[in-house]
């Protein structure tokens, strides 16, 4: 199993905004092989390359879980730092194994890497989600990415996969060289540049 880290999984093992529940296993961006499955499982068997993202379930019968809006179910169950409806703690991505519902789970390629695959369940969703809502997803279209820290990198991929210019806006002069020859972005900004930012 492999699993990214992000800042949200710092914030809530040093509890910064309340909340957490100890002992606490971080981790929401989640890829491994499918070991057991219960006998209501269609989608998936063992030995399926699988990934996990935050939630691990839900009520699946509330307004907003019939609109497939279940992150806003109030009965969600996060990934970590949060009770399985038996009871049990849900623990993330660093532990030993964990267990999701099917509608959770997304099979992960052959072709793709689980270790490079697991930030997509975070940064990835973070990114992907408004390029498509927002319809920046078609070729030709002018894309801004402010920061190239891990979502700003995963911004510039795909804004660069759907066909779109790209204009990397950072605070960094730095980090110009890996924008425009690492990542493929058509052009770099300086923020902090008053000239550029006309």
């Amino acid at each position: 199993m492999y699993c990214g880290i992000c800042h949200t999984d710092l914030h809530r093992i040093k509890n910064d905004w309340g909340g957490s529940n100890y002992p606490l296993v971080p981790g929401h961006e989640i890829v491994g092989i499918v070991t057991d499955i219960g006998s209501k499982v269609k989608k998936f068997k063992v030995g399926d390359r699988v990934g996990v993202g935050c939630m691990v379930g839900a009520c699946h019968s509330c307004d907003n879980c019939a609109a497939d809006l279940e992150n806003y179910c109030p009965k969600k169950i996060r990934t970590y730092n949060n009770t399985y409806l038996d009871g049990t703690i849900t623990y993330g991505g660093y532990s030993d194994h964990m267990v999701a519902n099917e509608h959770y789970v997304v099979r992960i390629p052959d072709n793709l890497p689980l270790d490079a695959a697991a930030p997509l369940l975070c940064a990835g969703i973070t990114l992907y989600s408004p390029l498509k809502y927002f319809e920046l997803d078609k070729p030709g279209m002018h894309v801004g990415v402010v920061g190239l820290g891990g979502l700003g990198h995963v911004g510039v991929k795909f804004a660069k996969a759907f066909g779109a210019k790209v204009t990397v806006i950072s605070t960094s002069p730095s980090k110009k060289k890996e924008a425009i020859e690492h990542l493929g972005a058509d052009s770099f900004l300086v923020s902090r540049d008053p000239e550029q930012m006309q």
